[in-house]
This record gives structure tokens, sequence and C-alpha cells, in this order.
């Protein structure tokens, strides 16, 4: 493998700065950086793939196993965990290391926001979703009832150690995933960025080098982005680009559909209400859709009999909305996404009925 590490950076933050390290061997890294009192929280999953990284680790520090899912994210699956910290003595002086991907990243980070006023954390981020995206950018969320992400804050880790071999083990799907949730930041970069990536895409599949490249670029167009706008007030808005689509067909489906896959359909649900407004034409919206087509490969069916009533009302709902305005993340054109308050009118709702009529064939 080329030298990854020609890809650390630091990301600097209101809260605190931290380094994003690249690494290709997180056993060694384990035994040098972790320290008496710090507590691991570690995906189950990945605990039982790879026994030979984490065993002598885990043998030395207390840990604790999690089942990396919707459910492990929210008020009811956070309170055993932050339970078993305190009567284990975990302290405001000791350290949370997350080892998993972007749902042991959210549990991790929201209990290291509020457990003792906030602790420090580490990430060892796992999923290619987790590594090419939400490893940076400090926020944490966790699930309220079955709407995703809607209680969280900011808190970034102190330190994220990115290891490309877990990669490995990925089955396509979550390839998929995380190929799609990266998409976006490529459509915000601009025209040459999407195209280089859209002609990458089916070797990233399978070959890690390419795939390190894409997920050293999505986190540089982050990156500048976060650092001029931390707490997603203004600049940084551009990147929820496909995701109130997207979150409302995960919520529907019960989180049946990985994140980045639902993304997808979500960017270009997002393309089509652009085209249907004027702003893009139907020759860009059919260029990205070629991809898009490619990262939801054998899913259109399950979001085509979705209820459209239902899906209409879930995306009322989305935290970006303004009163009974969608806040809506719509497209210009390649570098040219921008936030638009749409009415929930009679129009609106007949282009979504369209789509999922006509577009999902």
């Amino acid at each position: 493998m080329e030298d990854i590490q020609q890809y650390n950076f630091t990301v600097k933050s209101n809260i605190h700065d931290y380094e994003v390290h690249f690494i290709d061997d997180v056993k060694s890294i384990l035994e040098n950086e972790l320290k008496d009192g710090d507590f691991i929280i570690i995906d189950n999953k990945v605990k039982a793939l790879y026994p030979e990284w984490f065993e002598e680790a885990l043998m030395n520090f207390k840990h604790i196993g999690i089942n990396a899912n919707e459910p492990q994210k929210s008020y009811q699956g956070v309170e055993p965990v932050i339970n078993e910290l305190i009567e284990n003595g975990f302290r405001k002086n000791h350290r949370l290391v997350a080892v998993g991907g972007g749902i042991t990243q959210d549990v991790t980070a929201f209990i290291a926001s509020i457990l003792y006023r906030g602790v420090q954390w580490y990430f060892f981020p796992t999923t290619l979703l987790a590594q090419g995206d939400s490893c940076i950018g400090s926020k944490t969320s966790i699930n309220f009832g079955k709407f995703k992400n809607q209680v969280g804050g900011f808190y970034p880790p102190n330190k994220i150690y990115v290891d490309p071999k877990f990669l490995e083990s990925l089955p396509n799907k979550e390839l998929q995933s995380g190929l799609g949730e990266m998409a976006h930041y490529y459509v915000v970069a601009g025209e040459k960025d999407f195209e280089r990536y859209k002609s990458d895409y089916e070797g990233a599949l399978t070959d890690k080098i390419i795939l390190g490249g894409i997920i050293a670029r999505s986190l540089e167009i982050k990156k500048s982005y976060i650092e001029i706008d931390e707490y997603d007030k203004n600049e940084r808005q551009v990147f929820n680009y496909g995701h109130s689509f997207g979150h409302a067909i995960e919520s529907l489906t019960n989180y049946g559909i990985p994140h980045g896959i639902a993304i997808s359909f979500g960017m270009d649900m997002s393309n089509f209400i652009s085209m249907k407004k004027g702003y893009i034409t139907a020759e860009l919206r059919q260029n990205s859709r070629e991809l898009f087509e490619k990262i939801w490969d054998g899913y259109a069916d399950q979001v085509r009999v979705l209820d459209i009533d239902t899906y209409l009302n879930a995306l009322s709902k989305d935290k970006k909305n303004k009163g009974h305005l969608l806040g809506l993340i719509l497209n210009k054109g390649y570098g040219k996404v921008f936030k638009d308050f749409t009415e929930n009118d009679s129009v609106f709702r007949e282009w979504i009925r369209e789509y999922f009529t006509n577009e999902l064939n």
C-alpha cells in the first residue's frame, strides 16, 4: 500500500482541534495509545471479525461490546452503556475509545459529550461511511422514536485513526452505501470532481488504492467547509444535499435501506425537484442519475412501494424545515448546491407522487 500517512491532517474546531491519522497497523496503535482507565466501546461484529487485532487490547482494558443497530442509537440504547461505564469506575479523566462505524461513533460521541459534562474520546472508524464521511465534522446525534438524528450536538473526537484494511471485509452493499454518501461531496465540489468520482466508482468497489484516494478527497472537501461553519449554520448546510429526502426513506423502511444508498435516492429526488423548478436541465440530472442508479442497484423496488402520503408526512418533520416550509438542498449545477425553502403545497406533493410513480422503474 502506498504511504497513507501522506493523507494525515488536523481539523480546526471551535471545541478542540483534532488529528486524523491514516494508519495500517491498528493493533500497534492501540498498544501505544491506550492508557490506564481508557474504556473501549466496540462493535460486536468488528470484535468477531478481527480477533487478532483486538484480543490483547480487550484483555488489558475494560470494554463494552455493542450491537451497532438503530435501536442502540437511542436513549434506551445508550442508558445501559452509561450505567456500565459508571459502575466499572470510568471517570472524567479517562478516555472512551470507539471502534466501529457510524452508529458506534454516534453512541460514543453522545455519551462522551454528556457524561461528566464531557470526556475525551478517540475513534477508529471501521466502515467506509465512517472513514470517508462521518469521522470528521463534530456532529453527534441519536434517534428519537422513529425519527432519525433528532437529539444531539457537536462534540468531535480528540483523535481519529483511519485504517483502510478494515474495508477489505466489507460486503458490497456497505461499499455501495459508503460511496453513495461520499458522492454528495463531489457534487458540491464541482463538475471536475464529480466526473472523476463517476469514472472511478466501479473501480473503487474492488481497488483499495482508488478507494483510498476517494476517501482522502472526500474528507478534504468536507474539511474545507466545516472549518468555516462547524455548527452547520450557513455554508456547511449544502452537505445536507439528498439527506432530507433520504432520511425519510430510511425512516419509512425502518432503516432497511443502508444510509448512503438512501441518500443516493435523495440526491436524485433533489435533482428531480431542481429540474421541475427550472434550476437544472434534464441532461444534467440524467448525467448524475447514471451514477446514482449504480449506487442504488437492487433497492429501487423497496422505495417504489412506499406509501407516498406517509413519505410526505415524514418529510414534513425534517429538522431543517422552517414552519410549513421544507428546508431542502437543491441544485443549480455542479458546485452550485444551495438551500431552498420550498412550499409543501399541492404542486410539490404532485412532483413527489410523479417521482415515485414514474422515476423508479
